[in-house]
């Protein structure tokens, strides 16, 4: 999910968006334009220009950093946006709470492009694909530095609990993902929630603080890339970025399976665009456009068309694009409910704090 970069570069490289914080509320909604909200530099800003050119309708465009920031926003009703792209457990989150309206596929024909992979990880969360249709997806794994660690010798979540490795390890500062690693290493579901089994994943993540060199997020890249520290815990979407610049990166899902993640489009309820979010989507989702979102991001495609488009060796990445064997050990996020992100809360404060 990227979101490293800051939310004004984006606009200052897209004349035509609103800034960051406009208010849709304010500006008057109209048949001619679209209002999105989505991750900050998400969308190649040449997309837009050309969304904008041959529809004629006007995109205006905001940005937040989190799920969680995003959903509030939507929640209140205090501002309507037409297009949102959430992640998979709050896609969840929001059609439970009916905070979303069903896609017309009449309008957006261009679905058909979707992978059956995507298409069955999206089902889990969203059943028959009514609500959401997949933008961009990837997994969770280690990235580690060939040069200090042999290849081939990190096959395990267990590897990152390893002394040899002390002041050289970096973890997701990721409520979420971290105890998605723990729960894997046990053997367990990363959607599990048996507060025992919670527990000690919690006392399994103090144990190997103090073998960790940092908890960080998207700046992982840069120490991996910098060789500040040898291995670390970070997004699929961000390994080619990370090989280019470090030739001795290499990326592995470990063993006992790991997180699949889709960041989707969605609509809200109270849009009062349909149709311009309807086009848009089914806009995103042609080949070419796929294509610009996979050289500007560098994240895997769900789209068909744009794998025709792509070379032998990225189809045959497995960064990108895991086998099935791989995938099939593999989970996506669930929402678990508000009491089950209470208790995840206090536990996580918890781990913190020690």
């Amino acid at each position: 999910m990227k979101k490293f970069m800051l939310c004004f570069f984006s606009l200052l490289a897209a004349g035509s968006l609103a800034g960051c914080g406009s208010s849709p509320e304010s500006a008057g909604g109209e048949n001619g334009q679209v209002y999105i909200f989505n991750y900050g530099d998400y969308v190649a800003p040449e997309v837009i220009r050309m969304f904008e050119e041959e529809t004629g309708i006007e995109v205006i465009y905001d940005t937040y950093d989190t799920n969680e920031e995003m959903y509030p926003v939507i929640e209140s009703g205090s501002v309507r946006y037409d297009v949102v792209c959430p992640s998979d457990y709050m896609i969840e989150k929001m059609v439970k709470n009916g905070l979303l309206t069903e896609i017309d596929y009449a309008n957006v024909p261009n679905f058909d492009y979707i992978s059956e992979t995507c298409r069955n990880f999206s089902d889990s969360f969203d059943p028959g694909n009514r609500y959401s249709v997949p933008y961009n997806w990837g997994t969770v794994g280690i990235l580690y530095n060939t040069e200090v660690i042999p290849e081939g010798s990190i096959t395990s979540w267990a590897d990152l609990w390893n002394p040899a490795y002390t002041d050289e390890i970096l973890m997701q500062d990721s409520l979420r993902d971290i105890y998605m690693i723990a729960f894997k290493r046990m053997g367990l579901s990363c959607n599990t929630t048996d507060e025992e089994k919670l527990a000690e994943a919690t006392e399994l993540l103090v144990e190997q603080k103090p073998f960790v060199y940092k908890y960080v997020n998207d700046s992982a890249r840069d120490f991996l890339i910098g060789e500040s520290a040898a291995i670390g815990v970070i997004y699929s979407g961000e390994v080619l970025y990370c090989q280019d610049e470090n030739e001795n990166l290499k990326y592995v899902i470990p063993e006992e399976g790991s997180n699949v993640w889709l960041d989707s489009w969605v609509i809200p309820k109270n849009c009062r665009n349909k149709e311009n979010a309807e086009a848009w989507i089914n806009f995103m989702c042609r080949g070419d456009i796929g294509m610009m979102t996979y050289e500007y991001l560098t994240y895997p495609t769900p789209n068909t068309e744009t794998m025709k488009l792509m070379s032998e060796e990225e189809l045959e990445n497995e960064a990108l694009f895991p086998p099935e064997e791989i995938l099939a050990r593999c989970e996506v996020y669930h929402y678990l409910g508000e009491e089950m992100d209470d208790l995840f809360s206090s536990y996580w404060k918890d781990f913190k704090s020690r």
